[in-house]
């Protein structure tokens, strides 16, 4: 296949076993763990966990990236869309409340066939907002919750740290495409089955960055729509040194300034612990569960 999937729209041949472009990768469906994680927001993980399968590659190429292993190395192992929905019913048996697709942007194709017979459980698009509207459109009805990152709305700062500086208008669009889709939040004995959770990862030196997305995401959506996900787990990883300040922590103050501002703008959702800035809450990717 010649790949217009993403955003880039490079026109990559993709074969099944071998991938050119942006993302590098095939046709068929690369993937690097798949298990149950209990660490996503509480209506996500819920008591038992969400049932993730991590896809490899990455339509973006972000200097601080914590999954690089799988994102910008590549690991992981092709398998058959058959062998994708085994994997996905095996979740669903151990107790997952949903199966969370993460990174599948470049594998959209793969889950539109999938999804033709539905899951047991809501499926979650795990992204880092980066996608193109005219793609989601393919997943509507398919995907009952959206779980993408707004990451940046300066196009100099996605250009530097992203490789995108096309990342804000393309995110934007993207979100309010998913919104679309589901509509408001719907919540059920504690846990989402349809809705957008919009994360943001606080980043070193961008409080700035981080007020300007909050501020978009409330004068956009009226309040009840979204929930807001304001994330401190940012730890310096792969070339993040290399792009000061991103070699070090996120600050204290940093954090406390962007929740009292979260909570100023009325944002409902979700503020992470600083604790979960470690690098031992990035999963083994290791093949489980493939």
């Amino acid at each position: 296949m010649r790949c217009s999937i993403c955003p880039r729209s490079c026109g990559a041949l993709r074969s099944e076993t071998a991938g050119e472009g942006v993302c590098a990768m095939p046709s068929l469906p690369v993937v690097a763990r798949a298990a149950l994680h209990l660490w996503e927001e509480p209506p996500i993980a819920g008591t038992r966990g969400s049932g993730t399968v991590f896809f490899s590659g990455c339509t973006l190429g972000c200097v601080f990236c914590q999954n690089e292993e799988i994102n910008r190395r590549n690991f992981g192992q092709a398998i058959s869309v058959d062998r994708l929905r085994e994997i996905c019913l095996s979740l669903v048996r151990q107790g997952a409340h949903n199966i969370n697709f993460v990174s599948p942007t470049h594998y959209a194709h793969v889950l539109d066939a999938l999804l033709e017979v539905p899951l047991p459980v809501p499926v979650v698009w795990n992204s880092g907002g980066y996608d193109k509207v005219e793609t989601l459109r393919r997943m509507e009805g398919k995907v009952q919750v959206y779980l993408p990152d707004l990451k940046y709305l300066d196009a100099a700062v996605s250009g530097r740290y992203s490789g995108a500086a096309d990342y804000p208008e393309v995110a934007t669009a993207a979100i309010r495409e998913m919104v679309r889709q589901t509509g408001p939040c719907v919540l059920s004995e504690g846990l989402l089955r349809r809705g957008v959770v919009i994360r943001h990862l606080l980043l070193p030196g961008q409080l700035v960055g981080a007020k300007a997305v909050m501020d978009w995401v409330a004068e956009t959506f009226p309040r009840g729509t979204i929930l807001f996900s304001l994330m401190s787990q940012y730890t310096p990883w792969a070339q993040a040194a290399e792009y000061p300040p991103l070699g070090r922590a996120v600050r204290g103050s940093e954090v406390r300034a962007a929740t009292d501002y979260m909570r100023q703008l009325g944002l409902e959702g979700f503020v992470q612990e600083r604790t979960s800035g470690d690098a031992c809450f990035i999963p083994p990717f290791d093949l489980t569960g493939i």
